[in-house]
């Protein structure tokens, strides 16, 4: 399977179906359907079928989807069946509550290291970490191999963190800064600008 074949936009929803097949086996579901799974999510069981399937045949016709299954495979196509290492750079208030949010270890993630160039923040703790100093970033992501990165830095000095980042060896961003990356095709960038996302909505009110 050619990863750069199968369109963004699908990959995005299989952390979707990834979420509420985790909701179904925590209530002890054993099975599910395309169409259940779908009332779920919003999205119709025709689409459920047409992404899963870009990976494989999963499920059986009339029995539907093995929810220990399915997750097992869905886990290993985003490679997620292993815990990444991510560190985050910007220790202002977004940086506080990404370093004290429980939810990402259990889904494939864990923060290691935090950076930050203003003075006063460098050596003091957000929850069990010490913020380190900005200037030492690349040559201690590059020691820990780090390959993903969550920067909440002003807009201004976005790109040139994200430089550094992937001079350190980071393949993957998570950008929270309200403005657009400027990197090499290998380095991949998810934007989340809740402002964005609020404008997005209103249009509908």
């Amino acid at each position: 399977m050619n990863a750069e074949k199968i369109p963004d936009i699908i990959i995005g929803r299989l952390p979707v179906y990834l979420r509420a097949l985790q909701r179904m086996a925590d209530n002890g579901i054993k099975t599910t359907s395309s169409q259940e799974l779908g009332e779920h999510v919003g999205i119709s069981a025709a689409q459920i079928r047409k992404d899963i399937s870009q990976f494989g045949e999963f499920g059986k016709q009339g029995t539907g989807y093995s929810i220990t299954y399915l997750l097992d495979k869905l886990r290993e196509i985003l490679k997620v069946d292993r815990i990444w290492d991510v560190t985050l750079v910007g220790a202002g208030d977004m940086g506080h509550a990404l370093a004290n949010y429980q939810g990402f270890q259990n889904r494939g993630f864990h923060i290691v290291s935090i950076f930050d160039n203003n003075k006063e923040k460098i050596g003091t703790k957000i929850g069990d970490f010490t913020i380190q100093d900005a200037d030492k970033m690349i040559e201690s992501i590059k020691a820990a191999n780090v390959k993903i990165a969550m920067l909440t830095v002003p807009a201004p000095a976005a790109q040139s963190v994200a430089e550094k980042l992937i001079q350190a060896g980071v393949r993957a961003i998570l950008n929270y800064a309200p403005i657009s990356l400027n990197v090499p095709n290998n380095v991949k960038v998810q934007y989340i600008d809740p402002a964005t996302h609020l404008q997005r909505m209103t249009y509908y009110l």
